[in-house]
């Protein structure tokens, strides 16, 4: 059973939320923080090249990939030495005249394996963290937005944020400066 959308427009289509647009960097900034302030947490900025200050106005935490692709490294590494000296008890292997479970042969291997590991979590918890791919956003159907690769600053709003009333919302964002404040249909 699918749940009725909170907010249709006009046409009868789901609301995927309010789109604004602004006139330079600062203005962006500027705005960011508003709705940060105003409390909203599911929206975001958009821009053409990266805007110093942006993380902060928007209130962005820092990520956990870096935790992620620690603790999954090392314990793939440990598990790689581990495999390792196993299968050097089980089939005795002199190296250089070492003993059997001797760590300086295991080194190379126990490095690619931890190095393959991170890499592969660091790629696909960039890929899950970010919600990629999507082929397809509601935004990408405003033909204002398309020149944010190019030399306009938004603001996007969704109105799944518990804080969202289109109203008020586009309220706050011409407050906050806007040039232009439009819905967005899913």
């Amino acid at each position: 059973m699918s749940v009725a959308p909170l907010y249709v427009t006009e046409s009868g289509r789901p609301l995927h939320g309010v789109l604004a647009e602004f006139a330079n960097p600062a203005d962006l900034v500027h705005a960011a923080e508003k709705v940060r302030d105003a409390g909203y947490t599911k929206w975001d900025c958009h821009s053409p090249f990266p805007v110093h200050g942006m993380e902060d106005a928007m209130g962005v935490k820092r990520t956990k990939l870096p935790l992620m692709a620690a603790v999954v490294g090392l314990s793939m590494a440990c598990a790689g030495f581990g495999m390792q000296a196993w299968m050097n008890m089980d089939y005795h292997m002199v190296v250089q005249g070492k003993p059997y479970v001797a760590w300086e042969a295991f080194v190379p291997i126990t490095f690619e394996i931890g190095i393959l590991f991170t890499a592969f979590t660091t790629l696909i918890g960039m890929l899950a963290l970010n919600g990629l791919p999507r082929h397809s956003h509601p935004l990408f159907s405003k033909d204002r937005f398309l020149a944010c690769s190019d030399d306009a600053f938004f603001i996007a709003i969704e109105a799944t944020d518990r804080r969202f009333d289109p109203a008020k919302t586009r309220e706050l964002l011409r407050a906050a400066g806007a040039k232009s404040v439009e819905l967005v249909e899913e």
